[in-house]
């Protein structure tokens, strides 16, 4: 089962079609008649409007400009070069602010690992400016974010205080904590984990001991290793429904690197991403043309397989999951998909996290701290209660 997932791409639009068909493409000898076919009679706007959705249009700028004589509208590609140039722009600044926050990170003896931004556009891309960022993510041992949080403030950022937490359930529910720049308009988010409960990752140690140094500057600046960049990048992509193609193009760029497979492939079973490892390999094969090779056989599952198609829901919309309100037929959707997602053990540890209780319970019935345990046993009365008042409101 190397290729026999079928997907219903010719339902996608003209538009989108062209999109990944120009994305397909990795050098300018490889366009075809087919790419001249689709730049009949499209509507741009609606183009445009789709390589912003989905953050790829640093690629398809360039992609567009090697196409001589193509019947392409001049407001198009000089819009796309305007967004090109802000692109880099951004991208420069998050490289020197990447810079300074490794510097005094190092200086206080925080390690840090950068898990995208500009470390990953110039590793999978070549070139910073060709990959889009809107902020910084970084991962650092879970032990050192009070002193990483006081150092950010002092550097003049504001944190983003959206957790509530109860019996410090945030280590396990949350997986990172987001600041703001007010003057240099910079988001920083700190991550302690790469994912929220129930997913199960390596150490920081695992991470620290296989990571990589970028060469972007001259400042040492660590990253993930390839193995633990597949996996980080798999997990954030699945988690989201792949509803970005730009997630699917990193995929696309990674599995085209020196990965060590059979290294990769063990990694993921531990960790239990072997079927969104498949999901995604599967993903870049069909939207994107990426090869399936032999050594990417055992993760090209059945189950991989269906993943991969529910996330054609996804990719026939432009889903934001994160600009609210999310229309309510995506939010049922997503929430049978991330269950859809995880293994027989996870689906258990979630069920079971119900069971733990919430801030919500504690806004319900305030009780001192030191009585919060009291929270498990009336964890269904408090539930039920809410519910009772809703349903009357």
């Amino acid at each position: 089962m190397i290729n026999d997932v079928g997907f219903h791409t010719k339902e996608f639009s003209q538009e989108m079609r062209l999109l990944l068909a120009l994305l397909e493409v990795n050098n300018p000898t490889e366009y075809t008649f087919e790419h001249w076919e689709l730049l009949q009679d499209v509507d741009w706007p609606h183009f445009i409007e789709l390589a912003r959705h989905h953050r790829v249009f640093p690629s398809i700028s360039r992609k567009l400009s090697e196409m001589d004589n193509a019947p392409i509208p001049s407001f198009v590609t000089s819009l796309f070069q305007r967004d090109y140039y802000r692109n880099t722009l951004q991208m420069l600044a998050l490289s020197g602010e990447m810079e300074q926050l490794a510097g005094v990170f190092s200086e206080h003896d925080i390690e840090v690992l950068f898990l995208k931004g500009p470390v990953i556009a110039a590793d999978l891309y070549g070139d910073v400016s060709l990959r889009t960022s809107c902020d910084l993510d970084l991962l650092i041992p879970i032990q050192k974010l009070d002193k990483a949080e006081a150092l950010l403030v002092r550097m003049g950022y504001r944190k983003d205080d959206y957790i509530t937490t109860i019996l410090n359930d945030w280590k396990w529910r949350h997986h990172h904590i987001t600041f703001h720049h007010p003057d240099k308009k910079i988001k920083v988010e700190v991550h302690w984990r790469w994912n929220p409960s129930p997913s199960k990752e390596p150490s920081f140690q695992e991470q620290w001991e296989r990571k990589r140094q970028s060469s972007l500057i001259s400042r040492p600046i660590y990253y993930l290793g390839r193995e633990d960049l597949f996996m980080f990048l798999v997990s954030h992509g699945a988690r989201h429904g792949w509803s970005r193609i730009r997630w699917l193009l990193d995929i696309k760029k990674l599995a085209n690197q020196k990965l060590n497979w059979p290294r990769l492939i063990a990694l993921l079973r531990k960790h239990q991403y072997s079927d969104i490892g498949g999901q995604a390999l599967f993903l870049a094969a069909k939207l994107l043309a990426s090869p399936l090779r032999e050594e990417m056989r055992p993760l090209l599952t059945r189950k991989a397989g269906w993943l991969a198609e529910d996330t054609m829901f996804y990719m026939e919309r432009m889903v934001n999951l994160h600009s609210p309100p999310v229309p309510q037929e995506v939010q049922k959707y997503h929430k049978k998909y991330l269950f859809a997602l995880m293994t027989p053990g996870q689906k258990i540890q979630f069920m079971t996290s119900f069971l733990f209780p919430f801030p919500e319970d504690a806004e319900t019935l305030p009780l001192p701290k030191k009585l919060h345990f009291l929270y498990f046993p009336l964890r269904p009365i408090l539930w039920a209660w809410r519910k009772a008042k809703r349903q009357a409101a």
